[in-house]
This record gives C-alpha cells, structure tokens and sequence, in this order.
C-alpha cells in the first residue's frame, strides 16, 4: 500500500484546524492577500508569508512592523521590513509592500501566517523538528526529536541551503529553560506529534509518517509551523547520539515501507 503524501500546507492546516486540542498549537493563518496582510499586520508585528507547496524553506518571506519614525514635525506612521533569504527591504505603505510580495510570489498560492518570534542558540533562531511514525502495530509514536538552528541572518532553520545546524534539545534550550521544564515540554512534544497524526489521518487515512516544525516562543509554547507527510529521518541517524532512537525509526520505516530491508532510501525527503 502506497504511503500518502499531502503537498498543501493549507488543506493540511484545514484539517488540523477542526480538532480543538491541536488548533491551540497553530497560529494564525490565512491564505495571503492584501486585504489579509492588512489585517494581520493590524494585530501583529510580525508575519510570515510562505508559498501553500514547497520545500526547505524556497520562498519563505516575513514581514516586520517597524516602530513609528518622528524627525521633526514629520512622522511616518507605516513601515514595513520585508525579509527573505538574506536580503531586506523597507516600505512607507501597505500597497508598495504588497506589490513586493506579488512580484515573488508569481501568482501562486502563499499563505499568510502569525510570526512566532523564535528562541535563539548562539544569536540564531531554532525550531524543532518532531518525528511521528506509524509502529508496526498500527499506532502512532513519536520516535525523535532534533532542533534545526538556522543560518546567521537568515529567516528559515533549513538544514538544507547552507549554514543551518542540527542540535540536540538539550542543547538549544538549556539556557532558556531549567531540566524539569524542558522534560515537560518534551513530553509535550511527543504527545502533540501523535495527536497531530491521528488527526490528519481521519483525513488521509494512508498516512504513514509526519514531520512537524515547531517554534518555541519565549513562555515555551509550542507553535506548528508546518507539517511534512514526507519528512526527512537522515538527521536521526547522522546526529543522534543514541544509535536506538536511529534503530527504531528505520524499523518502523522498513515496516510500514519508506524504505527497503536493504537500508536504501526509497525517495529524497525534506527537512
């Protein structure tokens, strides 16, 4: 039996968004517009605007609020920073900001999404990524976690694309978060990783594996950024220390058929 993939972010966010105890985990987000820019800039001073289909980060772009400007009898009320790859740009009006963003976005559909200011390592921001996979039993189990710290300046975590680091939990939020807080929010993790599954799987049912992205804002709420249905596992088994943790998810991987007895991978994944 083939194993299901879902390439929207939208359509899996829909359906994320019917179950209560999840829908608490997703922030805000819309399919973009101008008239959706303008009213989430309204309530928020920063926003992320990614395409609905695409990989390691392509075309991530987010948008700043900046704080009002007086220089003598002058105010200028509205400015904006735009920000993707490496690069910005500033602008004095909604409209000119728009405008930007149309003209990277190619008339396909991005979505509009509230801006979780991320926890730092080192000056770079982190997210984590939570591995849930189908056991051979048929139940879903969250089989590892890694943090993905992103490049210097550089909006997205994407191991992929250069400058992006693979680090263990402890690592990153040791200096945020005390040992007894961190192992609740791991255990939250595990648990959310399972309840997300489930819930898409009411919707596709063929789903074998999920990769979820995870913002940790500075109260330690989590915060679903996205969800893969083909998410990498080459991370668990190059930076994981503990070689069990490897050990499982290929078994589990070989069981419900990502990848071969042989220990080949079956497709390019994402991460």
């Amino acid at each position: 039996m083939p194993i299901q993939r879902v390439s929207s972010k939208w359509d899996k966010t829909k359906v994320l968004l019917r179950n209560k105890q999840v829908a608490q985990y997703i922030p805000h987000t819309l399919k973009y517009s101008q008239d959706t820019l303008i009213d989430m800039l309204k309530d928020n001073a920063l926003v992320y605007i990614k395409p609905d289909i695409g990989t390691y980060g392509n075309g991530v772009m987010c948008v700043e609020r900046l704080p009002e400007q007086a220089s003598g009898e002058n105010v200028s009320p509205e400015r904006y920073s735009l920000h993707y790859g490496t690069h910005s740009e500033e602008f004095d009006s909604l409209k000119n900001l728009h405008r930007s963003v149309v003209s990277r976005t190619q008339n396909k559909l991005f979505l509009i999404q509230k801006g979780i200011p991320k926890l730092k390592y080192n000056d770079r921001a982190f997210d984590f990524r939570v591995l849930t996979q189908k056991t051979p039993s048929g139940n879903w189990e969250t089989t590892g976690i890694v943090a993905r710290v992103g490049a210097k300046n550089k909006i997205t975590t994407n191991y992929h694309g250069g400058g992006g680091m693979v680090k263990m939990m402890d690592e990153v939020l040791s200096v945020h978060a005390s040992r007894s807080q961190i192992n609740v929010l791991e255990r939250q993790l595990y648990a959310l990783g399972e309840d997300t599954a489930r819930q898409l799987q009411k919707e596709y049912p063929k789903l074998k594996e999920i990769g979820l992205d995870i913002a940790i804002s500075k109260d330690l709420h989590p915060w679903i950024l996205e969800v893969n249905t083909l998410p990498a596992i080459f991370p668990f088994k190059k930076f994981v220390k503990n070689k069990d943790i490897y050990r499982r998810i290929e078994r589990y991987a070989i069981a419900y058929g990502r990848i071969q007895g042989s220990r080949k991978r079956s497709r390019k994944a994402k991460v």
